[in-house]
């Protein structure tokens, strides 16, 4: 009879060690990847995005408060939402490691160019809690069809998106390049409830 092998403590932590260094480095790589296929399509219409999303939103009337993004290169730019749909639009701000959201009533006047060169909401803004948000659309570099997102790497969406309400949406906003079979998601990734791509 064979002698049973146990694993060693030191061996597990080996082994999700290199599990970890693997899901980084499929991730580095795709970054890459996607930031070429962006690079190739510079000038991608983002009206069939935002009109589904317009029309997402004029069907559920409940989803009140929508936290939306100032677009960088490659990402779908929805200042051109209508904003006749009644809601309470929110941008993010950078504050430190975190996001938090202000109240935007206008997207011309209300933005500044902020952390990291992006749009953001003018500090003297009504501050909105992430509690309140009932659906958050999310930028993303690529997003697979479980929901799966990958960022640009520095966790804002993922840090903020885990203290969002458990029923708050999460939809992924993206063109149709950007889709992909699949992306590795670690422990402190947060899938999107549905992508929206055009």
């Amino acid at each position: 009879m064979g002698k049973r092998q146990e694993t060693e403590p030191d061996d597990l932590l080996a082994l999700h060690l290199a599990g970890s260094m693997a899901d980084v480095f499929f991730k580095n790589r795709l970054r890459e990847e996607m930031r070429r296929r962006i690079a190739e399509n510079p000038d991608s219409d983002p009206a069939t995005v935002v009109r589904e999303i317009a029309a997402y939103l004029s069907e559920r009337p409940a989803l009140k408060v929508v936290a939306v993004f100032a677009a960088l290169p490659g990402e779908v730019n929805l200042r051109t939402l209508p904003m006749e749909i009644e809601r309470v639009w929110v941008f993010p701000k950078v504050e430190g490691d975190d996001l938090v959201f202000h109240d935007v009533r206008d997207f011309d006047r209300d933005l500044e160019k902020g952390t990291y060169g992006i749009l953001e909401p003018k500090a003297e803004l009504g501050q909105i809690r992430i509690e309140e948000v009932d659906i958050f659309l999310c930028p993303g570099l690529g997003f697979d069809p479980k929901g799966g997102r990958i960022g640009r790497g520095k966790g804002f969406y993922d840090r903020m998106l885990k203290q969002a309400r458990p029923d708050a949406l999460k939809l992924g906003v993206c063109f149709g390049y950007q889709l992909v079979e699949g992306i590795v998601m670690e422990e402190h990734d947060v899938r999107m409830n549905g992508v929206i791509a055009g």
